[in-house]
């Protein structure tokens, strides 16, 4: 069980260049995918499909998609932000800013956040995010269905993270490196990705990530909230077991 947790604590999000002429082989793929298939669904629908893209010139096809930067995504991803590890640690939530572009570092339209340099709007930039990597995998999900009784299919979307998790888990125990790619799912990507891909027009982009090796060592701060911080035992006035 400690070995378990140990692998829990240890994923993290490789925001990193991965090396392309290293390829995740079919045997590891075949394992991550399986372990996403074991993952509990909701009524076990098991809602979704699964595409693998490892053809190079798909992937060059897809990075080569340029879209300007959601306005939404840079507002509620800077609220999330810490500027220094002690501020993080303070925090214990969220994610250094560090991680992400210097543009999107002071979004001018933020109150009470902005510098006073004058750095380009991040707005005006047309850009894809995704890096280089040998294999990306999306998860596609059918909106018109959902898990019996469940209010804007709730469970059925709580599905699909437990089937990302697993395969997570899975491809972290074999060295491989995995990042989320949120921006694919956006309506003016997806739309492309479906045309390029023929992915038919009822299924939806839920979530895309990219897999592969690491071209260098990474580390970064985590942080988390300790169970006293969130737990409540038998009435919600009680914090902690």
């Amino acid at each position: 069980m400690q070995e378990l947790l140990k692998l829990i604590k240890g994923r993290q999000s490789a925001r990193i260049p991965f090396d392309t002429n290293r390829r995740v082989s079919k045997e590891h793929m075949q394992q991550i995918l399986e372990a996403g298939s074991w993952a509990p669904t909701a009524h076990n629908m098991q809602n979704f499909e699964v595409l693998v893209v490892d053809e190079k010139r798909k992937l060059e096809a897809i990075r080569n998609i340029e879209f300007p930067t959601s306005e939404t995504f840079i507002r509620e991803n800077y609220l999330q932000l810490s500027f220094s590890e002690e501020e993080l640690r303070k925090k214990k939530t969220g994610v250094l800013g560090t991680m992400f572009p210097k543009s999107w570092l002071n979004p001018v339209f933020i109150p009470g956040r902005a510098d006073d340099d004058e750095t380009e709007h991040p707005l005006s930039e047309r850009h894809n995010s995704m890096l280089p990597c040998p294999a990306l995998v999306m998860m596609l999900y059918d909106r018109s269905r959902r898990a019996p009784a469940s209010k804007g299919d709730f469970l059925g979307v709580m599905s699909l993270g437990c089937v990302l998790e697993n395969m997570w888990l899975m491809a972290s125990s074999l060295g491989i490196g995995l990042h989320i790619v949120s921006s694919l799912s956006g309506d003016f990507v997806e739309g492309e990705i479906k045309r390029m891909l023929h992915i038919p027009h009822h299924l939806s982009i839920a979530v895309s990530f990219r897999l592969g090796y690491p071209v260098a060592q990474f580390k970064y701060l985590r942080v988390r909230r300790d169970p006293v911080d969130f737990v409540h035992y038998n009435d919600f006035e009680n914090k902690g077991l």
